[in-house]
């Protein structure tokens, strides 16, 4: 799964500012150097992110998976101010370090806490989160907003499924939404 788009400047007063992320994780890493965004040497870079799992894993224990994706990110260099682990997908906060790209980032993320899962059993078979991810910028305005939007995901997704908010979300702003069968 990938997005691509840059949001109108009309919605810029929006919590998620721009969308910069064209990648999946399955692209080779010597391909191309833009697929690794670069973040200046100053400031708090914030990103909201999303993957999913690929299918829904209700049997998932989400606060040892959300403990250790904190913990690890730490071991990493890089901040999490918080994240949310449904059955079906996830979701971060962080401050983005200025020596790793998103691509690297997620790729440490989802790759360290997938082989975690399965070096713990914490599941039977294989676990595997899904392809691609959804990385959002996020004004340091936005931050409150959007720590908010994350922490109450168990009430929101009683609502609203993640596929129909992921829907609505592309919508509203604007993002085109890219798979294997339509790049």
């Amino acid at each position: 799964m990938r997005f691509s788009g840059v949001l109108p400047a009309a919605i810029h007063e929006k919590p998620f500012q721009r969308f910069l992320v064209l990648c999946s994780l399955t692209s080779h890493r010597n391909d191309s150097a833009c697929r690794c965004i670069p973040t200046l040497a100053c400031g708090c870079t914030w990103f909201g992110q999303r993957w999913n799992a690929g299918r829904s894993f209700p049997r998932l224990p989400r606060a040892k998976v959300s403990g250790y994706l904190t913990q690890y990110a730490m071991e990493k260099g890089i901040y999490m101010k918080l994240n949310y682990v449904n059955p079906d997908h996830v979701h971060t906060l962080i401050d983005l370090p200025t020596h790793l790209c998103i691509e690297e980032t997620m790729h440490l993320l989802k790759g360290g806490s997938s082989y975690w899962i399965n070096q713990s059993n914490l599941l039977p078979g294989k676990f595997a989160w899904g392809r691609g991810y959804g990385a959002f910028s996020v004004s340091h305005s936005g931050v409150g907003e959007v720590a908010k939007y994350i922490a109450t995901q168990e009430e929101h997704h009683q609502k609203r499924s993640f596929s129909e908010e992921l829907k609505l979300f592309l919508e509203r702003y604007e993002l085109k939404w890219h798979d294997d069968g339509n790049r």
